[in-house]
């Protein structure tokens, strides 16, 4: 592949080739690398993208980049596909293209304190751009690709390079009450099965209860019977 993104000024991209871009980036935050680096990987299957971030705030606080760059995604799909494709996300990071997974986005720190502030976190993508060629069409009715769902004449150097501008847009407002604010308004239109019946996957455990909405720090409020309670966006998140 010859085409190399291009990304904004505060991003430095590195091409990982067939490696891990996620084991890259979470390497060179160890060792101290400045924000915004962007590691990428893209193969005719996948568009995979690791960024590191240097929050200075708390954790839970600071989990919102998670879901920054989750609208970022489905901001630029939504410049880059079809009209009528419909681009929605899970509470925890999972990508939805038509209702069916198509990806999703992790976040990884070595923090444990939710009330710290780590000294950085890294922001995984993972999308697929295609299905092995081995699927039959509909052999996997809950999980799809770009290619299967009118989207296969998207770029996925182009998408990345969207992307990333989106995603810097919404993280870069974080910092301002009104841009968090911003944040939850463009979300809430987003995020899958809010206000119904919904089932959450955790490590450990998988909880099922009616979705009721998130706190300031996009916690999930969840009636389970009689109970509600609070499920902190740090209960997704990996720590390294």
């Amino acid at each position: 592949m010859s085409q190399l993104p291009v990304f904004p000024p505060l991003l430095t991209g590195l091409a990982a080739g067939p490696a891990n871009p996620v084991a890259i980036a979470v390497a060179q935050a160890e060792r101290g690398v400045e924000a915004g680096l962007l590691v990428w990987s893209q193969t005719e299957e996948r568009l995979r993208a690791a960024l590191v971030l240097a929050p200075e705030t708390h954790l839970e606080e600071a989990m919102a980049g998670i879901v920054a760059c989750a609208v970022a995604m489905q901001n630029a799909l939504g410049v880059l596909a079809p009209p009528e494709t419909s681009v929605h996300l899970d509470w925890t990071g999972e990508l939805r293209l038509n209702g069916a997974h198509v990806g999703g986005l992790r976040m990884i720190c070595p923090e444990t304190d939710a009330k710290a502030e780590p000294l950085w976190m890294v922001v995984a993508l993972d999308l697929t751009l295609r299905l092995p060629d081995n699927l039959e069409p509909g052999q996997t009715p809950n999980w799809t690709a770009l290619n299967q769902e009118g989207c296969g004449e998207v770029d996925g150097i182009t998408l990345l390079e969207t992307w990333a501008r989106h995603s810097l847009l919404w993280l870069n407002g974080l910092d301002d009450p009104a841009g968090r604010s911003a944040l939850y308004r463009e979300w809430k239109g987003l995020v899958w099965n809010l206000g119904k019946e919904t089932s959450v996957a955790l490590p450990g455990e998988t909880l099922r209860g009616m979705f009721l909405g998130v706190d300031q720090n996009f916690g999930m409020i969840l009636k389970t019977g009689d109970d509600t309670r609070l499920l902190p966006l740090t209960r997704i998140l990996e720590r390294n």
